[in-house]
């Protein structure tokens, strides 16, 4: 079993529109309405894999209970082991101009989380743990949660021998890289934020120095760096592709952790990865993948190897 821990669940929504013209009113051709959260993407993709995955974190109020019933529907979906609160869970709006296929993205803060509720989380995780192959922590943090909260929930993976990847920005990712999780993987703004280094590689060697086993970097468009323990490697697609690249982060993660899980080697891991990724964004919504662009795409993303990391 993989656990994904989305401490800021949200709902999902994705419009699309003609055309986004600033100051102006739209109609929206279409509506997608889905469970999110970087977490909840995770799993989600890696049941589509065929992997057993639960989703924990927090979800509340009228939204909350709208997830976890889209959540329940999904057919061989991920379980659902989210810890209630009293607030309302936070939505986040896509709206997709089709005539340049750019995305442009809304993203509500998410409920305030008590004292009680996070030990209530910390105690269903605790049991949770035992039985994970790994565990991925991804995304913000919702108001009330401080900001070592990560670094916590890296520490009590390791105790209990459990893989751990943080997928985060900001403070919560200095804090978090500092706890040694396994697998880092920024993209370049936080990666530079964390750094700040603009050049990738040298950003990318640095960020392992502070405590990571493995930083994997997104690099958008360009695919994947990464720094492990076992070389450095770049992975691509074989060309840029135009889509929603709304969930294309957390493609990357369950490709990572599934490979992972499958006892993949590195080549193998960030072949998934990238193909996943790349297949996310020719999606309509987060937390899907165009099945057959990732069957095509295995077969022609490139990886390579570079010297070994130090």
């Amino acid at each position: 079993m993989i656990l994904t821990v989305t401490l800021n669940t949200a709902l999902d929504l994705t419009y699309a529109v003609p055309a986004l013209v600033p100051h102006t009113s739209h109609r929206v051709g279409d509506v997608a309405e889905r469970p999110g959260g970087k977490g909840v993407n995770v799993a989600r993709v890696l049941s589509a894999l065929g992997h057993d995955a639960v989703v924990t974190g927090f979800a509340g109020g009228a939204t909350g209970a709208v997830l976890r019933d889209l959540l329940g529907a999904l057919p061989d979906g991920p379980a659902d082991a989210l810890v209630p609160v009293a607030g309302n869970t936070r939505r986040t709006i896509a709206v997709v101009d089709r005539s340049t296929g750019d995305t442009t993205q809304l993203n509500e803060p998410g409920p305030h989380i008590g004292a009680d509720e996070w030990a209530a989380f910390l105690r269903t995780y605790g049991e949770l743990l035992p039985a994970a192959d790994a565990v991925a922590l991804c995304g913000s943090l919702p108001p009330g949660v401080h900001v070592g909260a990560y670094a916590d929930l890296i520490r009590l993976a390791r105790a209990c021998g459990v893989p751990a990847l943080l997928d985060t920005g900001g403070e919560p990712l200095r804090r978090g890289i500092a706890a040694r999780p396994d697998l880092v993987k920024p993209n370049a703004d936080e990666l530079a934020q964390l750094t700040g280094a603009r050049e990738p590689l040298r950003a990318t060697h640095d960020a392992r120095r502070r405590g990571a086993r493995s930083v994997v970097t997104s690099l958008g468009p360009d695919g994947l760096l990464a720094v492990t323990p076992d070389g450095i490697w770049r992975a691509a697609p074989p060309s840029a592709v135009r889509g929603n690249p709304t969930g294309a982060g957390d493609s990357v993660v369950a490709g990572l952790l599934s490979a992972l899980a499958e006892g993949l080697g590195w080549q193998d891991r960030l072949t998934r990865a990238v193909a996943l990724s790349t297949a996310t964004v020719l999606a309509p919504a987060a937390g899907e993948f165009d099945r057959a662009a990732y069957e095509d795409l295995l077969a022609r993303v490139t990886v390579e190897q570079h010297a070994a990391a130090a």
